[in-house]
């Protein structure tokens, strides 16, 4: 009974994946066919030839997204030791949440006319800029819970010894926190990666990422295109989730065991 469960639970997981490879591959899919009459590799030929700007805006993502998750990342783990040690690290954390009281799209409405007066509205910088508007708070907190006494203890046993804050980052912190650090990377690249309202209102449609394609091509009932757009999209996550399992669950183990 269990393996049956485990059957039907792993065919409902891998069903959409498989469902929209499949139209990827598929053509001329009319009513009343349950299945698309042609199967081609058309799609498929068209993206590694660039025919479609598919590949284009896979690299465009990808360049985007890692570049937002590195800079966030970092930045945040700095910013976040000064507010865990601040008189009013309260106030400061609740302000990081300042950014998701409004969806995306009002957030980038408010955000506008900075943008267009600083001739960033419209461009790749401009829209890696909004992001971090985003992503920099949401690691301000992942990160707060990071920094303790303990921690605090760590730091201070380095200074005793006769180090220097660049030590105590590179033989302490950073090591401790690398499990911590790759979490949050992990997810700021997927917070950056599916990112649509700020995308579109800042890029003005010009910065052509793979989440505006999906949306693109679904507005045009292009059903394959969209298909073979979102099998790109879904594909960073699912390499994400096995790099998690694989390695970070290891990491955690390794600074978590006594």
């Amino acid at each position: 009974m269990r393996r049956l469960q485990r059957i039907i639970l792993l065919v409902l997981v891998l069903f959409p994946f498989v469902f929209m490879l499949g139209l990827s591959l598929g053509r001329d899919w009319g009513y009343p066919r349950l299945i698309p009459a042609t199967w081609t590799l058309e799609h498929w030929s068209s993206l590694m030839s660039g025919g479609n700007g598919l590949g284009a805006s896979l690299i465009l993502s990808l360049g985007l997204s890692f570049s937002v998750s590195v800079l966030a990342t970092g930045l945040s783990f700095w910013g976040s030791r000064l507010v865990a040690y601040h008189p009013r690290r309260n106030l400061f954390l609740r302000a990081a949440y300042f950014p998701y009281v409004f969806a995306p799209v009002i957030l980038g409405a408010c955000l506008q006319y900075f943008f267009i007066v600083s001739g960033l509205y419209g461009k790749l910088g401009g829209v890696l800029t909004a992001q971090l508007f985003i992503t920099i708070p949401y690691g301000l907190l992942y990160f707060s819970s990071f920094w303790n006494t303990r921690r605090k203890a760590m730091e201070e046993l380095v200074y005793t010894l006769g180090g220097n804050t660049w030590q105590a980052y590179r033989k302490v912190l950073l090591p401790t926190a690398r499990p911590a650090i790759l979490t949050c990377f992990f997810q700021l690249f997927l917070i950056s990666w599916f990112e649509y309202g700020l995308t579109q209102l800042i890029g003005v449609g010009k910065v052509d990422t793979l989440t505006l394609q999906v949306f693109q091509y679904v507005t045009e009932s292009n059903i394959f295109l969209a298909a073979l757009a979102s099998v790109l999209l879904i594909l960073p996550p699912v390499i994400l989730l096995w790099l998690n399992k694989r390695y970070l669950f290891r990491l955690n183990t390794e600074y978590t065991t006594p």
